[in-house]
């Protein structure tokens, strides 16, 4: 038996009781003859109590010691969870991520892994024990300060872990049975996909899937790691993220046409009023943008008109970066030269994803009819070969989500998906 990375979320560590749930699990793993190195995350919502807690005293805390006062959250996990396994009768040690050999840039609250050097994890997995290592923080291979990565930043953590250690799989555990065709939440009879490739899955993730998170999902396909995406509530098979399919007894799993929806309302939308149509104009705007580090999703320019040269540029963007970047585009307002902005941040988009789409005429006016015949309006398009998304208003999306999934066969006929947690990651 081989190496074997698991990663628990927050929900799944929420209180005591699902920390002794989560220490059987990785002792079963043990005693199947497995090396097991555990990744965890903060109980429950302490990340955002802790995020609460700094605001109130200071409106605007420096990155370095929010990274210093977020990184306790998975400490403490970390530290409960070595102890419960313990008291199962079997060694284990716990590492914060710097032990752990997890090295990032220096960029507080958002930093990247630079490289993985588990020694230590290493040393204490051929002493006979289990490994423990808190997600979501590493340590500036420049400054030697503690870093957290951001959002989804355990689920990378253990990716990277695996890639570091030459682990069989990286299991991501969850309180969801899998990846689902839809959001459970929204869509209650979305059905669990068996298998699905490192592509589709990305292109899910990008756009508003909350299982398994771009980053995470890239570093799998970049270093070929395995991801089983499974509930730590139940002993149910999950879904197999991989770049082959997997093999189910005698019969190989097959890719469907379409992989699933998924909608995302975490958006917001600024249109650029008044751009005149030249050369170089738009290069401007985006580099306004990329600038004040700024991630975009979605642009869309609208045709010139021709009284007046001037055209609109409306692109999508997080909705926690607008203000700063109405802020960024109305300092250089001179320089481009618009004449005024527009935000909308009640917006949602909603996305098809299917690497089968290329090869089956028709999925495109499949989905626009769906759409149509729910009196969903669309605003913006954007396609890929293996994706359609549009961005509609954010009350539409639930209805949207639910018509397409209808229309393109993926309802289940079984028992409705199950959210163990609530939340669906």
């Amino acid at each position: 038996m081989g190496l074997v990375v698991q990663k628990y979320g927050g929900s799944s560590v929420a209180d005591a009781e699902g920390i002794k749930r989560v220490a059987k699990r990785i002792v079963e793993a043990k005693k199947n003859g497995h090396q097991v190195v555990a990744v965890v995350s903060a109980m429950g919502d302490t990340t955002d109590e802790l995020i609460d807690l700094a605001e109130q005293v200071s409106p605007m805390p420096a990155g370095r010691e929010l990274d210093m006062l977020l990184t306790a959250g998975e400490r403490i996990s970390m530290a409960l969870l070595a102890m419960a396994i313990k008291n199962l009768g079997h060694s284990a040690q716990s590492f914060t991520g710097s032990q752990a050999g997890v090295i990032t840039d220096s960029v507080h609250n958002k930093a990247r892994i630079i490289d993985v050097t588990p020694g230590r994890i290493r040393d204490s997995l051929d002493e006979g024990n289990i490994a423990i290592v808190a997600g979501f923080q590493g340590v500036s291979q420049d400054t030697k300060d503690i870093t957290t990565l951001g959002r989804g930043g355990s689920d990378t953590t253990a990716v990277a872990l695996a890639a570091a250690l030459d682990a069989e799989v990286c299991e991501i555990y969850t309180d969801v049975d899998g990846v689902f065709t839809a959001d459970p939440r929204v869509v209650k009879k979305a059905r669990k996909i068996d298998w699905i490739s490192f592509e589709d899955m990305l292109e899910l993730a990008s756009s508003g899937s909350k299982v398994l998170l771009h980053r995470c999902v890239e570093y799998a396909r970049r270093y070929n790691i395995p991801i089983h995406v499974r509930s730590s509530f139940s002993g149910l098979q999950g879904t197999w993220v991989s770049s082959e399919p997997i093999q189910q007894g005698d019969k190989q799993v097959e890719q469907a046409i379409i992989s699933g929806v998924a909608h995302d309302t975490s958006e917001a939308k600024i249109t650029v009023v008044g751009v005149p149509d030249k050369p170089g104009e738009a290069a401007s705007i985006f580099r306004t943008i990329a600038d004040a580090e700024i991630n975009i999703d979605m642009v869309v320019q609208n045709v010139s008109a021709a009284a007046t040269g001037l055209t609109d540029i409306s692109f999508t963007l997080p909705k926690t970066e607008g203000r700063k970047a109405i802020d960024a585009l109305e300092k250089n307002k001179s320089a481009i030269g618009f004449d005024s902005l527009r935000y909308d941040d009640q917006i949602g988009k909603i996305s098809l994803v299917g690497a089968g789409m290329k090869t089956n005429p028709g999925v495109t006016a499949d989905f626009f009819t769906a759409l149509s015949d729910a009196g969903v309006n669309i605003e913006l398009i954007s396609t890929s070969e293996i994706r359609i998304s549009v961005v509609t208003r954010a009350d539409d999306v639930p209805e949207a989500v639910r018509a397409v999934h209808t229309a393109f066969g993926l309802d289940s006929d079984s028992d409705e998906a199950v959210v163990y947690g609530g939340t669906g990651r």
